[in-house]
């Protein structure tokens, strides 16, 4: 059964370095997507939008996801390491 939660916890860096957030799911990664990135948006940024939205009706593997999250999160540079 699949739990739609993932592996590893990731953070990102909020509102210029003043807040974290964590990033557990692609339901969170969608949220986060959407409501707290930057507004300089690349290629990677569309392409996580889109393995999250399909691993949540469970057309991708959560792993698929997850990876193409943290992908869009460097281009951004707000991945917390």
């Amino acid at each position: 059964m699949q739990t739609n939660i993932w592996d590893n916890q990731i953070e990102i860096i909020c509102d210029g370095g003043d807040h974290f957030k964590r990033v557990c799911s692609p339901r969170d990664a969608v949220a986060c997507l959407t409501n707290h990135w930057p507004d300089q948006r690349g290629r990677a940024y569309a392409a996580a939008k889109r393995a999250c939205l399909k691993a949540i009706k469970g057309e991708v593997a959560l792993s698929i996801a997850e990876a193409a999250f943290v992908k869009a999160a460097e281009e951004a540079g707000i991945l917390k390491h």
